[in-house]
């Protein structure tokens, strides 16, 4: 190229790179044209120059490693004729930043020389100019020598010999034995160096040492090359393997090899990099079949890949920092293959808790060989022998190998990358030659901590269910198209070629109702017999009677106020001992306020009265309350009334009914601040005391800011900051309340992406409740906004509006970068906790519409869960456990039907999804069917509040009579439902769930609830007097009453219709039979 910019060429190196070099000056791979990068500004960064020649001074002043004999350095770069990897252009890099060809560097006690071009020392001057700057102290000063041209530059090489007699003793140069490189400017340096006769030390493994330690912004960029890898392998490398297998096409390694070279030139793989900043660190592996070699120095040769172990090698180089990656795909491995597999996995993970600051790397390969042959040592001849090195700028440090010999010791922020593998493990198990044998290898580019295991920095998961590739057998699939093929010809001949189709695609959806209905009878077996197992050891558990509270309000008779009031037989309360003295014929009582229902207070003519209701048997006690008193043979008082003059007698100092009116009020407030207080303690009933959280004192931790959190902290919506810890996350809001969850305590992580909702959602489902805000929460949420929640209606709006094709074009961008950044996160996350921590995304297309609270939601399923996390409170079941499914209302006529979830918990309440759409009926049942969840379905709604009650009380009973198999419509008459009679079905028994199942269904009631108890307690006081027997019920309880009646007639109504039509049925079928057979339930 020949214009303005003229200086800058460029020329090839390797196959398939460009390199610009500008005057020598290389560095990056550009996409840009020449005139684009001579616009751009090369940048010098001056603080870290003058940073690491402090460190490099610092060591050579300690007499560290080799450099106590050392008087001076020597470092030359002569032409650069496709040298990857040296000590030298490392050093360059590391000091400037760049690589500069025909360069010499000479470093003395006194004086730093660089001797190089015009173009470049103009380009390095600014280091020079240090004067004021708070980086040079204890270094010396910087000196520039410009080359000579057209001489031999026999001045300059002078003044560098004279610098290096007069640094100590100037008798010896340290230099790197390995480098060597070509050109006449090295050739005229080299001999003017040998006149003198120099001893000459090899300093490679000093100076490596000095920049094996890693700064900030060096593993900024060792964690993007990592990025770029684990992305390159994600949705490349694995993509195409899984490709090839579902294909069953066979292409050479080398192929493959190729396009993952090829592939980090794609902006797509790059994770967001510019290519131009990245490379190959060595030509990608890919090996297959026997005699694998775990060599980086190996070759992909031509040979076709085969489908048993495929192992795949490669690292990414970014801005001159490398990275390296090597996984094994297994397909179709056999048990034994895969416990080999997890076994290895187990050595990398006890290697990262060795890989600590102040360890020897001899120690560390002990330590892993000792743990190898205790665990498994029929595999320690196969294991490989090198567990890893460091890597940095170089991707291979050969001072700092993890094997028997090396001395060194391990400093924090190192970066090494780790590999372990077996070597031609024999397999018994296979028929044919090429899996005779087989080999496993991984690795992974980690970095070490100050404290705690060393850090993975790959993102791509390596467990046997991410690498393992499992191929279903297709013969029988296969068998049956061909013979629907050849029924559907023989049948229709040629021309009915659509009516062909059709055929044939109806009787394809019936094999698979009647596989999905056979499933599902094996399923029916299944649940009855573990159900019964399981309920027969849980007989003698009985669950213990719950007591209603006992407080005694004096323990001794001197702790009883001697107050006037009580002398002048009225009414006094004590706030202290929170009890309530009343006046019994003459005798002051003292009545504790947890034994007061209720209170009130009228006004009738010149009278006031003041009516107080308290528990005893036979009174409902309300949710809160116990249901069993400790004494229920003792004597109850049911209610009390007192009554008192509104009119001022003259003898009298104030009003008489002053007394009653202060005592209602006062009763009123002991009363809330009793029961605040008791709901506070009945809400820490049951937490689980937690670990401490272990916080990770490095600014690497995973980190997402401007969230909220759900439940609220506190009344008003507060941001923060959710951040990763060793054993946990901590939530910080911004006016510093601090929410802390432990890995070990989550049941289930969810997380949500953005698609079609408004807000992207991290939500954490706990196995023990925690207390935040006063209040016990089983499920945390953490979330933004990706949208605007509200639309101005009243604003025209256009359709080619360019003002909101803008706005939506942003918030696509808006929605894309958060869910990069949630998914980086998570998978971060998931590498900090060593997988103990998986986040499950829910599958919308399998999604359907349902109310399970008073709403209707959109449901989803996970791998292992049904949720809904968008709306609050949350809906949440886990399939573990769940019994089975039952679908009511199920009828051709209705447009809806009702969903019932049975645990296996059976105290436990049922849960009811109401109001599904009937479209999704077939959709969740092949789901269902796939999680080896039994279903059953029927046209009416049952009691399942006696059903369980029937059932939780006999179990034994019930599945003697069927079982589940009252619920299976195509069950024969003799398998009696649950043992349940229309005597029975009259009893008005309540069906009590599980202490956890009640509280779970208040607490997602709590927000709409709050505040109606509270309103209905207060509203007491125009309760007229009544009857002694009526006096005593209020409002709740008539309310109570009535719906029990309501639930009794219509149970009758059911029962009698049942049998009604049963026994017409039987008379149909059988011509009559036996009337004690009881009626089979849908």
């Amino acid at each position: 190229m020949i214009s303005k910019y003229s200086h800058i060429l460029i020329t090839k190196q390797r196959k398939t790179k460009l390199v610009v070099e500008v005057s020598g000056l290389s560095r990056y791979a550009l996409s840009l044209s020449a005139v684009e990068l001579a616009a751009m500004a090369l940048s010098l960064d001056k603080e870290a120059f003058y940073r690491r020649v402090r460190r490099l001074y610092n060591n050579w002043q300690k007499g560290d490693y080799e450099l106590k004999t050392v008087d001076a350095f020597v470092v030359s770069v002569g032409e650069n004729e496709g040298t990857v990897y040296s000590k030298s252009t490392a050093l360059q890099t590391w000091l400037f930043g760049y690589e500069l060809t025909d360069t010499l560097l000479v470093i003395c006690e006194t004086n730093f020389f660089l001797l190089s071009s015009k173009k470049k020392v103009d380009f390095l001057r600014p280091l020079a100019t240090s004067k004021g700057n708070e980086n040079v102290d204890s270094v010396p000063p910087f000196m520039l020598l410009v080359r000579e041209k057209g001489s031999d530059n026999q001045t300059n090489f002078e003044k560098l010999l004279d610098g290096i007699k007069a640094s100590k003793g100037g008798v010896s140069i340290g230099v790197f034995a390995k480098d060597s490189y070509a050109g006449s400017f090295c050739s005229s340096w080299k001999q003017a160096l040998d006149k003198h006769n120099f001893k000459k030390v090899d300093v490679s493994n000093a100076l490596a040492l000095t920049m094996v330690v890693k700064e900030e912004d060096e593993l900024a960029q060792v964690k993007k090359a990592a990025a770029i890898t684990s992305a390159v392998f994600t949705k490349y490398v694995k993509e195409q393997v899984l490709s090839l297998v579902d294909d069953n096409k066979k292409i050479s390694h080398d192929s493959l090899a190729d396009g993952i070279e090829k592939a980090i030139e794609d902006g797509k793989y790059l994770a967001g990099a510019d290519p131009s900043m990245a490379e190959m660190c060595y030509p990608p592996i890919v090996q297959s079949g026997p005699n694998c070699v775990f060599k980086y120095s190996a070759v992909s040769d031509k040979n076709l890949l085969h489908f048993g172990t495929i192992i795949c090698a490669f690292g990414i180089r970014f801005n001159s920092y490398c990275s390296n990656l090597v996984r094994t795909f297994m397909v179709d491995p056999t048990p034994k293959m895969q416990e080999n597999y997890t076994f290895l996995l187990s050595v990398h993970e006890e290697l990262l808790q060795m890989l600590t600051p102040g360890k020897k790397l001899c120690d560390i390969h002990q330590a892993t060989m000792s743990f190898v042959t205790k665990t498994r040592g029929d595999l320690m001849d196969l294991f490989s022998k090198n567990l890893g090195f460091a890597m940095g700028i170089e991707f291979r440090e050969s001072s700092l190998i993890i094997n028997s010999k090396n001395q060194n010791v391990v400093k924090k922020n190192m970066v090494f990358n780790l590999n372990i593998g077996l070597s031609n493990v024999p397999n018994k198990a296979s028929q044919s030659n090429q899996d005779k044998a087989y080999s496993i290898f991984i690795g992974d580019t980690v970095q070490v901590n100050e404290d705690g295991p060393a850090t993975v920095l790959i993102d791509a998961k390596k467990k046997v269910k991410n690498v393992g590739i499992f191929l279903k057998s297709e013969e029988e699939m296969d068998d049956e198209d061909e013979e629907d093929e050849n029924d559907a010809e023989h049948l229709l001949g040629r021309a009915g070629k659509t009516a062909n189709l059709l055929s044939e695609r109806t009787r394809n959806e019936m094999t698979a109702v009647e596989k999905r209905k056979d499933h599902q009878k094996e399923l029916s077996h299944q649940l009855n017999e573990e159900a019964r197992i399981r309920l027969t050891k849980q007989a003698g558990n009985a669950q213990p009677t719950q007591l209603c509270k006992s407080n005694v309000s004096y323990k001794d008779l001197d702790q009883m106020p001697k107050d006037p009031e009580i002398h002048a037989q009225k009414i006094f309360i004590d706030k202290k001992y929170e009890t309530v003295i009343l006046p019994i014929f003459g005798i002051a009582t003292p009545f504790h306020i947890s034994t007061i229902k209720n209170i009130s207070m009228s006004v009738e003519g010149d009278y006031t009265y003041l009516r107080l209701n308290f528990f005893c048997p036979g009174n409902a006690m309300g949710r809160q309350e116990g249901q069993v008193f400790m004494n229920p043979d003792a004597t109850f008082v049911k209610e009390m009334t007192y009554r008192a003059s509104t009119l001022k007698n003259p003898e009298d100092i104030g009003i008489p009914a002053i007394n009653l009116q202060n005592s209602f009020r006062i009763i009123k407030e002991v009363q809330k601040r009793y029961k605040t207080r008791e709901a506070e303690e009945k809400e820490k009933e049951g937490i689980v005391k937690q670990a401490t959280l272990l916080l990770n004192t490095n600014r690497t931790s995973p980190k997402i800011k401007d969230l909220y959190i759900r439940p609220n902290i506190s009344q008003k919506r507060l941001q923060g900051s959710l951040e990763a810890h060793i054993n946990g996350f901590r939530f910080t809001s911004s006016r510093g309340d601090k929410v802390d969850l432990l890995y070990n305590n989550i049941k289930l992580a969810i997380f949500q992406p953005c698609d079609g909702e408004m807000i992207i959602v991290l939500h954490f489902h706990l196995k023990n409740a925690i207390m935040f805000d006063k209040k016990r929460h089983i499920d945390v949420q953490f979330y933004t906004e990706v949208g605007e929640m509200t639309t101005d209606l009243a604003k025209r709006q256009h359709l080619h509006d360019r003002d909101d094709l803008y706005a939506e074009q942003v918030e696509r961008e808006l929605r894309h970068k958060l869910k990069m950044a949630f998914k980086h996160f998570t998978e971060k996350v998931e590498n900090l906790s060593r997988e103990a921590l998986e986040f499950e995304t829910p599958f919308r297309d399998l999604g359907f519409q349902g109310a399970p609270f008073r709403s209707t939601a959109f449901l989803q399923p996970t791998s292992s869960a049904l949720v809904n996390v968008t709306e609050w409170p949350p809906f949440m079941i886990t399939l573990d456990d769940v019994e089975f499914i039952h679908f009511e209302r199920v009828q051709f006529h209705l447009k809806n039907f009702d969903m019932v979830i049975v645990h296996k918990d059976y105290h436990q309440k049922v849960v009811m999804v109401n109001a599904i759409p009937s479209t999704s009926l077939d959709a969740i049942k092949e789901w269902l069917n796939s999680c080896d969840i039994k279903y059953t379905e029927g046209i009416q709604s049952l009691n399942w509040t006696k059903i369980m009650k029937t059932i939780t009380s006999d179990p034994e009973n019930f599945f003697e009579q069927g079982g589940w198999s009252f619920l299976d419509p195509e069950s024969d008459g003799s398998d009696h439902e649950d043992g349940m009679d229309s005597d029975e079905m009259d009893e008005d028994e309540t069906y009590q769930p599980s202490e956890s199942a009640s509280q779970d269904s208040e607490d997602s009631d709590e927000e709409y609830s709050s505040g109606k108890e509270e309103s209905e307690s207060e509203s007491g006081t125009d309760v007229s007097l009544g009857s002694q027997e009526e006096s005593g019920k209020d409002w709740d309880e008539l309310e109570e009453e009535a719906l029990t009646a309501d639930k009794e007639k219509n149970a009758e109504d059911e029962i009698s219709s049942r049998s009604h039509d049963l026994a017409l049925r039987k008379r149909k079928h059988a011509g009559g039979g036996s009337q004690n057979k009881r009626p089979r339930r849908r």
